[in-house]
């Protein structure tokens, strides 16, 4: 089972406290996730990859695949 970002977590706990009167509202939200994930995917890209050229992992995995195998890729 993958692990959830801090992005989704937030946003799964505060989905049940939204009332979306208009549909706009509902799209607007999927938007503001789709952004935060993407942030927080490159972020984490940026962090592993950093660790490894800077001699903390040494297993030869790009940033991406440590991403994929440990949240499920892009969701």
């Amino acid at each position: 089972m993958s692990k959830q970002t801090a992005s989704e977590w937030l946003f799964a706990h505060l989905l049940p406290f939204l009332e979306f009167s208009d549909p706009k509202e509902r799209e607007y939200y999927r938007k503001c996730l789709a952004e935060a994930k993407a942030m927080e995917m490159e972020q984490i890209f940026h962090c592993y990859e950093q660790a490894y050229r800077d001699g903390y992992i040494d297993n030869g995995k790009a940033g991406q695949d440590y991403y994929n195998e440990t949240y499920g890729g892009d969701k």
